[in-house]
């Protein structure tokens, strides 16, 4: 018996202990890494939920920019860092992707951040220049089967999602397709596409809007499981065609991977509080994203299934980092 009480004791008093610190959690101010650079979806994403977070929670919460190698320098900061809820992470896509097109990371995603919630997802669009004779996704695929090898389309770089978007389409749709990588954001490969020098791309919806509504570029699908309230009468690649076809890129808090359960529950509470404001939802919805609140496990499985389906495309494409 008294073995057994020493036993139970001290794992009964350090289950209090986790539930005290969550309940006075935070006591001092949080870092949030944004691993990419100011300005970005990201980084304006991570804004909005720490300024909430800060209010709810009378801490300041800090925006920490670690720029650099595709988002993976602050991801494996944050992996580094003490799990105590002070450092926490807004990582997505990229780095789901990044899991198979880097090969000497030093972390995990899906096992060195513990999955807090999922914030928001953005579509994006498969656009074309004006003078390409394409208008739904069966024209894209008719014209590629045609002339193959003789499409190109642009990306923000090489293993970017936009990149590897078109990639899975190419797969899918059994295209030959030709890639234009650029390097420095998307700025330059835009001012390409508008001026013809590459004929199609894969790009977010907020910069492609003012293209779109000046008929400078046309609109073939969006890229997303469903439809964009920006762009109601564009269908999605998969019900032009490629049933199936789902890329949205997402972003969403995590913290180390030993980071207490019920810090995770407050965080997680919190962050859906937030996404269910209607000013928040109005603030994402102008800027083309859905908020995605969503519980721990259903992150961890996002993460799970974002890494196999993306290393799957990275493979069969040969994507390679510059």
């Amino acid at each position: 018996m008294c073995s057994l009480f020493r036993l139970f004791v001290p794992a009964l008093l350090a289950g209090c202990v986790t539930t005290a610190a969550a309940q006075d959690y935070p006591r001092k101010a949080v870092r949030v890494i944004a691993p990419f650079a100011p300005g970005g979806a990201t980084d304006l994403l991570a804004r909005l939920v720490t300024q909430k977070l800060s209010d709810r929670w009378g801490q300041s919460v800090l925006v920490d920019n670690r720029t650099g190698a595709g988002g993976h320098i602050g991801a494996e900061l944050a992996a580094r860092a003490a799990p105590d809820g002070y450092t926490l992470l807004v990582a997505g896509a990229p780095h789901a992707i990044g899991m198979s097109l880097y090969r000497k990371l030093s972390y995990d995603l899906a096992k060195d951040l513990a999955p807090i919630s999922n914030l928001a997802t953005y579509p994006s669009a498969i656009v074309v220049h004006p003078s390409l004779p394409v208008r739904t996704v069966k024209d894209l695929i008719a014209i590629a089967k045609a002339q193959p090898g003789q499409l190109n389309f642009g990306s923000a770089g090489s293993g970017s999602p936009n990149h590897l978007a078109l990639e899975l389409f190419k797969t899918m749709a059994k295209v030959n397709m030709v890639h234009v990588p650029y390097k420095g954001g998307s700025g330059q490969m835009v001012g390409d596409l508008l001026a013809g020098h590459v004929q199609l791309a894969s790009i977010g919806l907020p910069p492609a809007m003012p293209h779109i509504k000046a008929g400078k570029l046309r609109v073939i699908a969006v890229t997303g499981a469903k439809r964009s309230p920006l762009l109601p009468e564009a269908p999605t690649v998969s019900e032009g065609g490629l049933t199936g076809f789902d890329v949205t890129s997402w972003y969403a808090m995590f913290g180390p991977a030993a980071l207490p359960r019920d810090i995770v529950a407050k965080v997680n509470a919190d962050i859906a509080a937030i996404l269910a404001a209607p000013d928040i939802k109005e603030r994402l919805a102008s800027s083309g994203a859905d908020p995605a609140p969503t519980s721990p496990e259903e992150l961890g499985r996002l993460v799970r299934e974002e890494i196999a389906k993306w290393a799957k495309v990275v493979a069969e494409s040969g994507a390679k980092i510059d």
